[in-house]
């Protein structure tokens, strides 16, 4: 379980996250994290908060951002608040790091979703890419689809996809939350 002032990094993206407040701490109305992207850093995919509002404010470094098939570059002290509902996605823009603040409003299960996909990424059960196999992704998916879901196809075509397939990931064992394998390297420091 997430808690204020832990930190995860995502070896595959180059994405570190530090939780300044969980949604235990705003009682479900927030989670606020800092995240540093590395150079030729960005998020696993681009998606869609169906009921989440997500504001980005940079400190240091250029962040790359596309939202609602609009591409923008923010430097710091620049502020974008993506709506509800709008597809979008992010990488570093530059060669330094980039270091944001990022607000997610409510918290719904966003934390659960980021500590799953960074402990798969630091096991190395994802692509290059951050994503791991289908089925597995389908079992996280079904259970995250409040939380987060791709901008295409639509959500309803996802839905039909995942009574599919999450039941295949389940057979072969995978659920719908990860944790780090015996003995491997924990993914969150406090």
């Amino acid at each position: 379980m997430i808690r204020t002032g832990d930190t995860i990094h995502n070896p595959a993206t180059g994405e570190r996250i530090t939780f300044l407040a969980t949604s235990v701490d705003t009682d479900g109305e927030a989670v606020v994290i800092e995240t540093v992207v590395q150079p030729h850093g960005f998020v696993a995919a681009g998606h869609v908060h169906p009921a989440q509002s997500e504001r980005f404010a940079v400190k240091s470094g250029k962040l790359g951002v596309k939202t609602g098939g609009r591409k923008m570059t923010l430097d710091p002290g620049d502020v974008v608040t993506v709506a509800p509902g709008t597809p979008h996605r992010f990488w570093n823009a530059g060669e330094e790091p980039v270091t944001f603040a990022c607000e997610i409003r409510p918290a719904l299960q966003f934390e659960s979703l980021l500590e799953t996909m960074f402990a798969l990424a630091a096991d190395g059960k994802t692509n290059r890419k951050g994503m791991p196999n289908p089925l597995r992704l389908a079992v996280i998916a079904k259970a995250h689809f409040d939380t987060v879901r791709l901008p295409f196809p639509p959500a309803w075509m996802q839905k039909a996809g995942l009574v599919l397939g999450a039941p295949l990931g389940r057979l072969l064992g995978y659920e719908p939350t990860y944790a780090p394998e015996a003995g491997a390297p924990a993914a969150v420091t406090t």
